[in-house]
């Protein structure tokens, strides 16, 4: 990983900056295929970061170094590229625009203190987009759009914008127009707006920057008064609307002032056309980037806590203060091992620095809590698969460290002699199953190695091994995510299968019935002796187990009652017909025979197995499948087939109620059996056009209806 700069076009060397006013975390989202790499690796050619974009020797790109990326023709991780312009370094932060890979943006925008969405002129936005921006617009984010794809035959920026407005709302404003050239097609330049100045991209850049032609004044015009009234809307001079509407000519810089400040605040949101192909644009971008967007300064930081929960005073982005940072990403470099991709917000993290790890955990995804101190070793500048070795990485600033051993995604790196902890983002709830199985011995312990690796750098996973069906079980974000999961393991040489993923289940009788146990063995001159007869009856769901001895005259010794009841319950756990676990019953104890020689503890214990067993032929036992509660959060406009879908799956819709946290969507509560959302994750998605999620909670455990009984049986059966 640890790459000769050459080796992937890198051509300066590593951007190193002392103050946080100089920095800008910018991370980039839109849906797949809205161009946001392309446009990344065009700003990095465009600043001399890199010789040129586009794809390198191995198939890779600067910032889509993943093999998985190629292989599925998207983005499938976060990328860290860093550039300068005018002085100031802007971490861009690309981010896949694929759903199953949410975790990796969540922890872009973790990183961030800006965000830029890239929107196409061909295809518009996806509904996820949309409800990203709303996300972005709760905690004041800053944002911008470009708009991107503008050399495409069906391009349309006047139409691209008008989405945007309709989407994202008032004060979505372009800063210019494109300017076509004389074929009337292709973008060549750019009107902008404030200044009434041509930027001409025929010889490529820097643009040649001229006065418009007499046919581009109307246009511009029209657009130059909604956007300055716009800007002035967002003055914190409230004499300057009337200044404009007595017909004053407000000063450029005055202009150009109040727009970098409404932006810093995330009131006002400028749109600006770029083409990564032919340069256009890319240095008006570079201006809003770091002159519109704040510094780390501006941006408002995570609480922190001792490690043992006690309240800390806020932080503030300052290099001399108490070193905070926190881990935005952890892979695992076969070259040189974990990589730690940190976001510094207080203090200077440097090279060989003893530090202390620590971490909140999610113990059931596998991320338990945990608190070490480990010495850093070096400190670098990352460029996708490149780092570049600096000197010290200053508050505000993002980096890379090595030999971080125990370092996770989410975990705070803070000093040794006064450890601190990060209040944790949230991550979404991975729900789609996949069950693996190493192919042989010899694979098992480097699956087991593999998967801890993978499972610490990312937190949508959830690795489950389940005790009942002895299944080891990935829990992932949808198929993709998965794919992306299996592929990492195999290329480190791990064999392995999947297999359908089974659900547990359990058994129980339906009628009250009697049993009779007797088991009398001779062996060697020994016997065993024991008799036993026992009446079963069914409890309410839940209601657990009941053992009662009422057993007269001592027909059953005291002393092997309890006997009596451990046969019994080892009987229920290994199961009456399909072998789960027997539920929700009581077992009463009312005769027996013991022999005074040959009865013993494990007699009576066998003897109460048979009984049960017995009981179970006329107790015309049944199958129970555990049903989930699930909290379905959809678009207004999808609840109708959300619910149909529910009631598809054998699911009893309890209710909807408006989401309190979002304006147009709806909570669908449901009860569904757990073996009917083993894919809804996916399905969900795929009917709400990727904007659904839901949550799902064990409730009970339910019969399984007679007509699928036996399919179900099938389809779950635990294999020991």
């Amino acid at each position: 990983m640890a790459q000769k700069n050459q080796e992937k076009g890198v051509t300066g060397g590593a951007p190193v900056v002392t103050e946080p006013g100089r920095v800008r975390n910018v991370v980039l989202v839109g849906h797949s295929g809205a161009g946001k790499t392309t446009l990344v690796e065009a700003l990095l050619a465009a600043t001399g970061t890199i010789g040129r974009a586009g794809t390198v020797t191995d198939g890779t790109t600067v910032c889509d170094h993943d093999p998985a990326a190629v292989r599925q023709q998207r983005s499938v991780s976060l990328a860290c590229a860093p550039l300068m312009h005018d002085g100031i370094k802007v971490n861009l932060l690309d981010t896949p625009g694929y759903a199953d890979f949410v975790g990796e943006l969540r922890a872009g925008l973790r990183a961030a203190d800006a965000a830029l969405f890239v929107v196409s002129a061909v295809d518009g936005m996806d509904a996820a987009t949309a409800a990203l921006w709303e996300e972005c617009a709760a905690v004041d984010m800053p944002r911008a759009v470009a708009v991107s794809r503008l050399d495409h035959p069906r391009a349309d920026f006047d139409e691209a914008v008008a989405l945007c407005q309709r989407v994202f709302g008032d004060n979505v404003l372009p800063l210019y127009l494109p300017m076509l050239g004389d074929d009337g097609v292709s973008t060549v330049g750019l009107l902008g707006l404030i200044t009434r100045r041509v930027f001409d991209y025929t010889a490529g850049l820097p643009a040649e920057v001229r006065d418009p032609d007499p046919e581009h004044l109307p246009a511009i015009a029209e657009s130059r008064n909604e956007l300055i009234e716009g800007i002035i809307a967002e003055s914190e001079d409230e004499s300057l609307m009337d200044r404009y509407l007595g017909g004053e000519e407000i000063g450029t810089e005055l202009l150009i002032e109040d727009l970098e400040k409404a932006v810093a605040r995330g009131h006002f949101y400028p749109v600006v056309p770029v083409c990564a192909e032919t340069g256009v644009g890319l240095d008006a971008l570079l201006e809003v980037l770091t002159a519109g967007f704040p510094s780390p300064l501006e941006h408002e930081l995570p609480a922190v806590t001792g490690v043992d929960g006690s309240p800390r005073p806020p932080l503030s982005c300052d290099p001399d203060g108490p070193l905070v940072a926190e881990v935005v990403k952890t892979t695992v470099d076969r070259h040189v091992g974990r990589v730690s991709l940190v976001r510094v917000f207080s203090g200077t993290l440097r090279p060989e620095q003893t530090v202390h790890v620590s971490g909140h955990g999610l113990a059931e995804r596998g991320h338990p809590d945990h608190d070490a101190d480990e010495r850093v070793g070096h400190v670098y500048t990352p460029l996708g698969a490149n780092l570049r070795e600096v000197p010290a990485c200053v508050a505000g600033d993002i980096c890379a460290i090595t030999k971080s051993g125990s370092a996770e995604t989410g975990d705070t790196i803070s000093a040794k002699d006064d450890p601190l902890l990060v209040a944790p983002w949230e991550m979404p709830e991975p729900l789609l199953p996949v069950a693996i199985v190493a192919k042989s011995r010899s694979d098992e312990d480097a699956l087991a190695r593999n998967l801890a690796r993978l499972v610490a750098g990312d937190p949508t996973l959830r690795l489950e091994r389940n005790p009942e069906t002895h299944q080891l079980v990935l829990w992932c974000m949808g198929e993709a995510h998965a794919d992306v999961v299996l592929e990492r393991l195999r290329a480190g040489g791990v064999e392995l299968d999947t297999e359908p993923v089974r659900v547990p289940l359990r058994e129980t009788l339906t009628v009250p019935a009697t049993g009779h146990g007797r088991h009398v063995k001779q062996s060697g001159g020994h016997g065993q002796y024991a008799v036993c007869d026992i009446e079963v009856e069914p409890l309410p769901r839940g209601a657990g187990f009941e053992f009662v001895d009422r057993v007269v005259g001592g027909a059953v010794p005291h002393n092997y009652i309890p006997s009596v009841e451990k046969g019994v319950r080892a009987q229920m756990e290994r199961g009456l017909v399909a072998g789960h676990p027997v539920v929700d019953l009581r077992v009463t104890l009312v005769d027996g025979k013991a022999h005074s020689v040959d009865s013993s503890d494990a007699a009576f214990q066998t003897a109460g197995a048979l009984a049960l067993r017995d009981a179970a032929e006329k107790g015309q036992p049944a199958l129970l499948e555990p049903v989930d509660e699930v909290t379905v959060r959809v678009a207004d406009t999808s609840v109708g087939a959300v619910m149909g879908d529910l009631s598809g799956r054998r699911g009893r819709v309890l209710g909807t109620e408006p989401d309190p946290d979002a304006e147009g969507r709806t909570l669908v509560r449901a009860e569904v059996p757990a073996t009917e959302l083993l894919r809804y994750a996916v399905e969900l998605r795929s009917m709400t056009s990727g904007t659904g999620t839901f949550r799902r909670r064990f409730a009970r455990y339910e019969p399984v209806p007679t007509h699928l009984a036996e399919q179900v049986r099938k389809e779950h059966a635990t294999h020991p």
